[in-house]
């Protein structure tokens, strides 16, 4: 029996519309890569509650999300947005991360000979 105002961490992050689908949440959850309050969550059957904040790891970045509500529905990315509070870090710039990093460069005519240059080297083999 589902405690009062308790909803799975699966069905919640699908309203929530963290992820394209259920299963995506389920398999998520699973995978470690969700925590709820600091705990990570073993199963898609975890129960959140209002107050609790979960803390996703999504496609290399990282949300920091305080359940608000429990979800009714998949509904529209505004009701969605109802149902937490974005506590996530400002993401920092993956060029800002490495001023220095050097483009690397290669010299003209040092990679892969073109087909014209293959074509010229195949002639020589001919002649032999």
């Amino acid at each position: 029996m589902v405690a009062e105002g308790r909803q799975r961490i699966d069905k919640w992050l699908f309203f929530a519309r963290a992820v394209k689908s259920r299963s995506l949440a389920a398999k998520l959850a699973v995978a470690g890569r969700v925590r709820i309050n600091r705990d990570k969550a073993a199963q898609a059957s975890d129960l959140v509650k209002v107050g609790d904040v979960l803390t996703i790891t999504l496609d290399g970045r990282i949300l920091v999300w305080k359940v608000l509500a429990p979800g009714l529905r998949r509904g529209p990315a505004e009701e969605a947005r109802t149902l937490y509070e974005d506590m996530s870090p400002v993401p920092t710039a993956r060029r800002e991360a490495l001023p220095d990093a050097i483009v690397p460069l290669r010299d003209t005519g040092s990679g892969r000979p073109t087909k014209k240059e293959r074509r010229q080297t195949d002639r020589l083999r001919d002649e032999d």
